[in-house]
């Protein structure tokens, strides 16, 4: 029996940490790796056209399955391709390795023909970066880095020159066990206690969720029972709180809606529930504050904490619901019930005035067309600009329905590239791209990919022919749109030259027939729809200090248009208040 290189016992460790799928681009330093995957029938190649397409693909697999997923890039601008898609993976806590192959050893530090350094390159978006600089270092390199990955819920990157992936592996390396998940986190009894004095001495509680919720609905909605509290969510908390939530007043930020808002400012006790939300100045400074969260360092960094609690949510609130006294007055929850209806249905008479008969397209009858047509147990991959408005305000979570995007890096041009690795999750799911125009056509290569590997995404396009949010960024400051017009080709015919499915929709009543048949094609398939450019929005709470510093500043004119199924749902809530 031959014996084994570096790379083929690279490889093997992967399959045994559970990688499924290594996406990248071949390059002369990578040559052992991808030979070596060649060889073994547990682990495909994917071959993308761009590598940061490669790492948003890894992040969205990692994202659906929770499973450690990598990617690769040969050595110099081939790995460096990789860091944007790095960035977003690290910054959205999915366990990501990435192999970033090497020049040959003997040549690190001489100025040689494509080098880089990405064992330091890749620090700051990763939890752990080394460079294996002798073949006995490998197996135990890797396992650490598959452990940072996966205990730390980020990016591993290993740099591996490509002269010592083709040398012999070390004889009797040892297979040590490997780390592939990660436990639960309960808080101590002492924070226990000390939440329940709390809670019991409050009389206005409001819970505000993010992403630590995923798999926590049922006990979030027992203790927001329990205590009487509206329930508001960030853009990361949608799917995983929203639906089937009598308790619920919207969303906060500046692609909020709702009552979320009032909820948090106007309680006793603010409780965080697995949310890093960013943005401080939509916080209040004058309630009690509490928040629990499974990663100690991001208690505390972004508001000025009363209690911090180190835990998960599902694993802390089970400890936590049993011991709190029953809240009887629900004054304060049946009103910010009543706000958040009475604001959803201000903004929803704008989107109903003859909007399917409105050329160009209203971008919000687009997304709300779609959440009613797409299954109930799609994916939708949300490039970050005016796509997020739209699913942030139109996509109805069900539990079963997933939302991914750049939503803590904020990198245009992701839904693309996330679909594809959603997509090769599971083949027979359905995985819906909400692109831009400017973010599709900024890495519109990798459409090919799609073709190439027959995955059925389908790609609704909202094409205003402009970089939207940049537009409203600049008239927030006072400036007149400059550089922010894309001239754009048909999309379909592109789509429909690539041997896709292509589609363009110019008027509303075209639009539902358009993505049935997309939706009912077996391959790839893109939708191009003409939206209108001037299809803004505004917040229900906005200033310049909310403003000032934030990509996103455009929503300051966000949102008169709509907020899909929403409506109904807060009218619901409405009804089943308990009556007098």
């Amino acid at each position: 029996m031959a014996k084994q290189n570096v790379a083929e016992q690279f490889v093997d460790i992967l399959v045994r940490a559970g990688v499924k799928r290594l996406y990248g681009v071949v390059g002369d330093s990578l040559n052992p790796v991808v030979d070596a995957v060649r060889r073994n029938a547990a682990i495909d190649w994917v071959h993308v056209r761009h590598e940061e397409t490669a790492a948003f693909a890894a992040g969205a697999e990692a994202q659906i399955t929770g499973k450690l997923t990598a990617c690769a890039g040969s050595c110099g601008p081939g790995n460096l391709h990789l860091i944007n898609g790095l960035y977003d993976a690290h910054r959205s806590m999915a366990p990501v390795l990435a192999l970033a192959s090497h020049i040959p050893s003997s040549e690190i530090g001489l100025g040689y023909f494509q080098e880089t350094h990405p064992d330091q390159l890749f620090r700051e978006c990763s939890h752990y970066s080394e460079l294996i600089s002798n073949p006995k270092q490998m197996p135990r390199l890797l396992q650490t880095a598959i452990q940072h990955a996966v205990g730390q819920s980020g990016v591993s990157v290993v740099s591996l020159p490509g002269d010592i992936a083709d040398q012999p592996a070390p004889d009797k390396a040892a297979e040590t066990a490997l780390v592939t998940s990660r436990p639960t986190v309960r808080p101590g009894d002492a924070e226990i206690d000390k939440l329940v004095r709390m809670i019991d001495e409050a009389e206005k509680i409001t819970l505000f969720c993010g992403s630590g919720t995923a798999g926590a609905h049922a006990e979030v909605m027992e203790f927001a029972e329990k205590v009487k509290s509206p329930v508001g969510h960030a853009l990361r908390g949608k799917e995983w709180i929203q639906y089937d939530n009598p308790y619920d007043v919207g969303m906060s930020g500046l692609l909020g809606y709702g009552a979320a808002y009032e909820a948090t400012h106007e309680c006793d006790l603010l409780i965080l529930l697995g949310t890093d939300f960013p943005y401080n100045a939509f916080l209040p400074d004058d309630v009690k504050i509490a928040q629990i969260d499974v990663r100690p360092e991001h208690l505390g960094r972004r508001s000025k904490l009363d209690l911090a609690v180190w835990g998960d949510v599902k694993e802390t609130l089970p400890c936590l619901t049993p011991r709190v006294r029953p809240k009887q007055n629900r004054r304060f929850l049946d009103r910010m019930l009543k706000k958040h209806a009475d604001a959803l249905e201000g903004v929803v008479k704008a989107y109903t005035r003859k909007v399917d008969k409105h050329v160009p397209i209203h971008p919000e009858y687009v997304a709300s067309v779609l959440d009613e047509l797409a299954d109930e147990d799609a994916v939708f991959t949300v490039d970050t600009g005016m796509c997020n408005v739209w699913a942030a305000r139109y996509i109805t979570p069900n539990g079963r329905r997933r939302v991914i995007g750049s939503f803590s890096h904020g990198s245009m041009a992701n839904a693309l590239p996330m679909a594809i690795g959603a997509q090769f999750t599971d083949r027979g799911r359905q995985v819906v791209s909400m692109s831009g125009d400017g973010g599709f056509s900024m890495l519109m290569g990798d459409f090919l990919t799609l073709v190439q590997y027959g995955l059925p995404v389908k790609v609704v396009l909202f094409n205003n022919s402009s970089l939207g949010m940049v537009e409203l960024e600049m008239l927030v400051a006072g400036l007149p749109s400059y550089g922010t017009t894309n001239k754009n080709p048909d999309f379909a015919a592109v789509a429909r030259a690539c041997g896709a499915h292509g589609v363009r929709v110019e008027k509303p009543k075209d639009l539902a027939g358009a993505l049935k048949s997309a939706f009912k094609h077996k391959g790839p398939a893109l939708v191009d729809v003409v939206t209108d450019p001037n299809a803004l929005s505004i917040p229900p709470k906005i200033s310049a200090e909310m403003v000032t510093g934030f990509a996103l500043s455009a929503s300051k004119i966000v949102l008169d248009g709509g907020v899909g199924r929403m409506l109904q749902m807060a009218r619901s809530n409405l009804r089943n208040m308990p009556r007098p």
